[in-house]
Order: C-alpha cells, then structure tokens, then sequence
C-alpha cells in the first residue's frame, strides 16, 4: 500500500500569517504477518505562501474575513482546491491565540481541508511545535545532546529544551521582534509595558515619538540579549528578569551544548549578508536578531542551523498516521470516536524514580490557555515485564497526576508504549472505583506534540484504531 497526501499548514501567528502546502508518501511498513502500520516514508514542501502581517481589526480581535481572503487567494495562486487536501492544520500561536474570537477563526478556516488539526496553541505548546520544525528535537536525538530551541517571533520568545531527544521543559520570555514599532517615517508609535519598564529600569534614553535609529534602539536590544543570555543561564539572572517571562522560563537540567533558532527574528541570526536596512519591517526585528548574532551566546553554545526558521509553526502541516492498539487494552468509553486529543508524553527517567505524579502535574500546565486545561492523553513507556506491585504502583502515580483531569467529564486516556495496558488500566478503573471512564491502550508510539483519535473498536472490540496527528516538521 502506497498513498500520495496533499497536506496544508496555516498558521496565524502574533506578528505574520502563512501557509505551506506539502505532499506526503505514505506506507504500511509493517511486514505480511503483523499489525499494519502507516507511517510517513516521505515529505515534500510543494508551495510555500506569501508571509502576511497578521491582521487586526484591533489590540483584541483577529480580521477574520481578511485573514480567510488571504488563504483563499493563496491557494487560487497554489493551484490547489480544497477538495484536493487530504489533511492540514490551522495553528493560533503566540499573542493571536488570546484575541477574543480566536476559537472562531480557527474553525471557520478548519472547512478548508476536512479533518484539521485545530489547535489554539498556548506558550508552552507553541514552544515545542516551533522547536520540532526547526529540527531542534532530531538534532538532539541525533547527536546525544542537548539542545534549546529559541523561537522568537514578534511579541514572545518560546523556548523548547531536549536532551538526547526527549523534551525536558518549555519556558516563555515577553522579547520579540515588534516590541518597538515605527511608522514609515521610523517615528516610534509603539512601545510595549514590559520594554517601557525596561527601558525605566535601564535608564535607556529610548521614548515614544523619538526618530529610530540604531545607535538609538542598540541599547535595549542589547538588554533583551542578556535576558536571553540569563534564561541559557550564560550569566546571573537581572532584577528585570521574572517581569520578562510570559509565563515560565526552562529549569536548568545541566550544562547546555546547542542552541538553535526559529521565527522571524532568526533569519537575521543565521543571516552572512549585510544589512542595508535595519527597520525595513518598521520594528525591531532585524536589529535584534542582529545583536543575537553578534553576541558572546556562541562562544559557550554550539549554534545549529536551523531547518526552518519563519516557517518553523507552519511547517507543523498536520500528517496522519494511523497505528492499530494492542489487543490487551482496556476501556470503559463507548462514546468514539475522539478527536483531536494533544499527548503529553513523560519521559523514561521520570517513571522509574517516584516522580511521575509531580511531572504528570507540572507538565499539564503546558496545556493550559488562560488557566483552562484541556483534555490531554497521558502517553509513558511502561514496563515490557512489570509485575503486579510495579503496575499498581505506576497506576497510583498516574491517578495521582491526573487529579485535575479526574474532574474533568471525559474520559481518561492513558498511552503505554509496552504491552501493559490492560492490567494498567483495570488497576486504575478500581483505584477510581469503576466511576470514571478509562481509555487505557499500548503498543502505540507518540511524542509531545502529536494529537490523536481514536477510533470505534475493531475486532470484536479488541482493538481500537489510533490516529496519530503529528505536526509534521
């Protein structure tokens, strides 16, 4: 079996708009005699959009009709019908996820091409889907090391940390590109509260109305890159430091080898050639990612290239691949199928050490939006062996962890890589005295960042089918 998918990537991001159509290859690679498995056996970006300010009717409402003009007239200049996408995702990132109709121009988009990915993507999220375009994680994976993905786009900097390809932590850091914004004129019209702060702090001769220059702007640039410095712990954090994170900054888990860079602002990083203009966008972009390149950052840290930088978030253009459950599963759930459920995946180290409880609560606050968790699918290792204590165990760890997503009225969905799923999930059904519904699968494989749907039982009810939507990067 072999099957070409046309897939389309839009992503509305704080400062720019854009799509990406790419062409899929899919196979089952798995042999004659066992469980089919489809898997991506090739990608190819086919067109890439123009990059659009994204527009506002004002400081709280996305344009929506103009932001549906703009897709509609990309994919005439395509070429392409959206009956001819098979599958996509339509991504709200960074400050246009909190604009007030946000959910409203994600599902009026998500017609476009049948079964999205539709996610409005908080700091923490954002942070991860940015850092796998930009090959952050495969690096990491690669090599054996560690590495930190910088993302910064126009009002924030996300950063993803992997180490030897798992993801360690996400944080979030108000710098970003369109912080300062000129007119055409370069009068400064625009100055956000944390860099007027900045500014205050720093006694930086910087004010609103001032002609821009770079002698004029180099000071607090030159701020924000020591901020960035102090979150890669390079140096002592500053006074002004918890006032810049959005919402957290990484943990330090040792020393860090690699850093690597995505969004707007990268460009201007990797950039070899001379700037003529440096607020030809009239903001503070370019500049910045000036600074960034020219900084002592690259005499500690290894700087990788890159596979995508503005495009990173859109190039997450929604692939699907579909794995089948194991038979010795257990669930409780007859409403299927579900769709469109985000993984959070634990990594190995934390299932063996009696912490899996606190990582299960930290690591749910990355699925928040404005306090609001979503539902989310639980995805660990498991044992291949384990025996009866080691699995009730792991099922009060996991119990314990997902207390907030107990209250919630769906079901509980539990992902085991090894084959444990059935006697794991009938120890959590009467650790919950059977009154909360279970979904608890194995033999399947997924990773941060992925969503699924699962699907209605198969095979007399022994097996459930499983979509996997990876953000394809």
């Amino acid at each position: 079996m072999r099957e070409e998918l046309l897939s389309v990537g839009i992503d509305i991001g704080t400062s720019t708009t854009s799509l990406v159509f790419s062409k899929l290859v899919v196979e089952n690679t798995a042999s004659n005699f066992t469980v089919p498995r489809i898997s991506i056996v090739d990608k190819e970006i086919i067109y890439r959009s123009n990059i659009y300010f994204t527009p506002l009717l004002s400081n709280n409402t996305i344009d929506a009709q103009r932001v549906k003009e703009i897709v509609e007239f990309e994919y005439k200049k395509a070429g392409i019908k959206k009956e001819d996408i098979n599958t996509g995702a339509v991504i709200i990132t960074g400050e246009t996820a909190r604009k007030e109709n946000a959910n409203e121009v994600l599902h009026s988009l998500s017609g476009f091409a049948g079964d999205f990915v539709v996610a409005t993507a908080g700091p923490d999220l954002e942070s991860i889907i940015s850092a796998k375009g930009a090959g952050a994680q495969s690096y990491s994976k690669e090599h054996s090391t560690s590495v930190v993905n910088l993302d910064i786009g126009g009002g924030t900097t996300n950063l993803a940390l992997f180490v030897r390809g798992d993801l360690m932590d996400t944080g979030c850091l108000d710098i970003g590109g369109r912080l300062v914004k000129m007119d055409s004129n370069n009068k400064i019209i625009y100055i956000a509260p944390k860099i007027e702060k900045l500014i205050k702090e720093k006694n930086i001769d910087l004010n609103l109305g001032d002609t821009a220059t770079v002698n004029k702007l180099r000071p607090v640039v030159k701020e924000m890159v020591e901020l960035i410095k102090e979150t890669l712990f390079l140096k002592d954090k500053d006074k002004l430091f918890d006032m810049i994170v959005t919402n957290k900054t990484i943990k330090n888990y040792g020393n860090i080898s690699c850093v690597s860079f995505s969004g707007g602002v990268a460009d201007y990083i990797y950039n070899e050639e001379e700037i003529n203009d440096y607020f030809k966008y009239n903001d503070i972009g370019i500049l910045l990612g000036y600074e960034i390149k020219n900084s002592d950052i690259f005499q500690n840290l290894k700087l990788i290239k890159s596979e995508e930088t503005i495009r990173a978030t859109v190039v997450g253009a929604g692939s699907h691949t579909t794995d089948i459950s194991g038979s010795t599963i257990t669930y409780t759930e007859e409403n299927f199928p579900i769709k469109n459920l985000p993984v959070l995946k634990l990594t190995k180290e934390v299932e063996g050490k009696n912490i899996l409880s606190k990582s299960i609560k930290d690591k749910l606050n990355w699925f928040k939006l404005e306090n609001d968790l979503q539902n989310v699918a639980i995805a660990i290792e498991g044992k291949k062996n384990p025996s009866f204590i080691e699995i009730n165990e792991t099922a009060k760890e996991l119990v314990d962890g997902m207390l907030d997503l107990i209250d919630k009225k769906m079901p509980l969905v539990i992902i085991v890589e090894n084959d444990m799923a059935k006697a794991l999930g009938q120890s959590i059904c009467a650790l919950l005295n059977y009154k909360k519904n279970i979904i608890c699968i194995d033999n399947i494989n997924v990773d941060n960042g992925d969503y699924i749907d699962i699907g209605k039982p198969i095979a007399n009810g022994k097996v459930l089918p499983v979509v996997i939507k990876t953000l394809v990067l």
